[in-house]
């Protein structure tokens, strides 16, 4: 059985007294050797590495992280393990956030290496040639622009073509109250990256685009629902900075445009896809990346086992529990099970699929809002939805993936939050956002060590891993 969390006993119904992480280095009580490598052949497992809280904590390293990393190279900076870092944040360019992890980290880190939460982006080329309205901060037309989108605009031009829109802030409104005569195109898609620096002025331009069809300074519509598309990065409620609590993260913010928006329309705001963590087609985008590094290194060994090292509860270790309960579910002895109760003759696309399940059950993640067509976004236009999965991305072939929790970010073992009863916690409780049920069993970590040497220290042990 996993260890119960400390501040979850009421969430989780534990009956045991709270547990204090295990010593650095040493296996959890319910770990289970995943692997069965002999010291000093190649890795058949590779790690997932959260960022905020498990590595930096703003922009302040952790000092455990040196040590860490010190463990994962050779002398010629080269990984001994596939690793890939999986962050949620997106306001940066990989290739910058790389640049960062090697001056933190002292080795040398690739960008292929980093994920960051709209890296699964590049991979919906529905949208990529509409003009798309793009949300967020940092370099966010050079960020769009690598991911492959040809007509994005932003929140800020927005507002410069359409400045009477922006009515919030007295001192930002123009002085002459005239209608803008610019032509724009029709705004077909609406991309979430992460958390905006004026809320308001964010909130107040979404909510027009969407209730106008994409055309923001004509009246609000009536019959404009289904609205446009929204695709939305990052889904965390906090994240921790340098301060002593977590501050509000960009799922913060999306809690409040869906409130906004069924407030206006009694309607709920739908998505046409989650990315970043906890969404399974994250975790399967980081399987790609860790299988890529191990093709390029030779490394013919599979990797089996992935660990993923993060310090929120709601994200890292829901995620990756909710990933490894998609990988159980598509083992072989799962799969003959599902193709028993589906009955003979599978047509040609379940064939493909695990049988017995939907296209949207395969990939969309779980609590989804049934009618989300996401899914479908994956194909390039004209072709078959579904059918070029495979070309986009390969299926998911890894055996587990373990959660393993540190005490250095959100997660704090000696916090005793005070939770309301077992009957209420789904709903007054749980972090995570609306579209991802709640279930007790996705939130208990593999492990519980206090940093990210730690982590390291454990994995290596668990697999009898003992670098040449």
């Amino acid at each position: 059985m996993r260890r119960a969390l400390p501040p979850l006993r009421a969430l989780l119904g534990a009956a045991r007294p709270p547990r204090l992480p295990a010593p650095r280095g040493m296996r959890g009580p319910s770990a289970g050797r995943s692997g069965h490598s002999a010291p000093g052949v190649l890795p058949s497992f590779g790690f997932l590495f959260d960022i905020d809280g498990v590595l930096v904590r703003g922009r302040t390293p952790i000092p455990a992280a040196r040590a860490a990393f010190g463990k994962l190279v050779n002398p010629q900076g080269q990984f001994l393990v596939p690793v890939v870092f999986v962050t949620n944040a997106g306001n940066c360019l990989r290739q910058k956030k790389a640049e960062q992890l090697s001056h933190l980290l002292g080795v040398p880190i690739s960008q292929d290496q980093v994920m960051m939460s709209h890296s699964p982006l590049r991979m919906f080329k529905r949208y990529h040639k509409k003009c798309v309205l793009v949300s967020g901060q940092g370099p966010l037309l050079d960020i769009a622009q690598d991911l492959g989108f040809c007509q994005p605009i932003t929140i800020d031009t927005l507002r410069e073509k359409r400045p009477l829109l922006d009515a919030v802030d007295h001192d930002r409104r123009p002085n002459v109250l005239s209608p803008s005569a610019v032509e724009l195109p029709k705004i077909e898609a609406v991309v979430l990256f992460g958390e905006p620096v004026r809320w308001e002025t964010s909130l107040q331009l979404i909510i027009d685009v969407l209730l106008t069809s994409g055309y923001p300074g004509n009246p609000y519509g009536q019959e404009n629902y289904p609205h446009i598309p929204v695709l939305a990065c990052n889904m965390d409620l906090m994240w921790v900075a340098e301060a002593q609590s977590p501050r509000f993260g960009h799922g913060t913010f999306m809690v409040c445009l869906e409130n906004i928006y069924k407030k206006i329309t009694g309607k709920d705001l739908k998505y046409e896809a989650l990315m970043g963590k906890p969404s399974r087609l994250t975790y399967q985008y980081a399987e790609h990346l860790i299988r890529a590094q191990a093709l390029q290194r030779s490394w013919e060994q599979p990797i089996q086992t992935l660990y993923a090292v993060g310090d929120n509860v709601m994200t890292d270790v829901y995620g990756a529990n909710l990933y490894n309960r998609y990988l159980q579910a598509r083992s072989p002895r799962a799969r003959l099970q599902a193709q028993a109760a589906a009955g003979p003759a599978p047509s040609l696309l379940a064939q493909r699929l695990q049988p017995g399940l939907s296209w949207h059950t395969e990939l969309a993640p779980a609590g989804t809002a049934p009618g989300l067509s996401w899914h479908t976004e994956l194909a390039p236009a004209g072709t078959a939805p579904g059918l070029s999965w495979h070309t986009e991305l390969a299926p998911a072939a890894a055996a587990h993936c373990r959660s393993v929790l540190v005490c250095t970010g959100v997660y704090d073992p000696h916090s005793e939050v005070a939770l309301p009863s077992r009957d209420s916690v789904a709903e007054n409780v749980f972090h995570g956002h609306r579209d991802f049920s709640f279930d007790p069993a996705l939130v208990e970590p593999d492990h519980i060590v206090p940093d990210v040497d730690a982590a390291v220290d454990l994995v290596f042990h668990l697999e009898n891993f003992a670098p040449r």
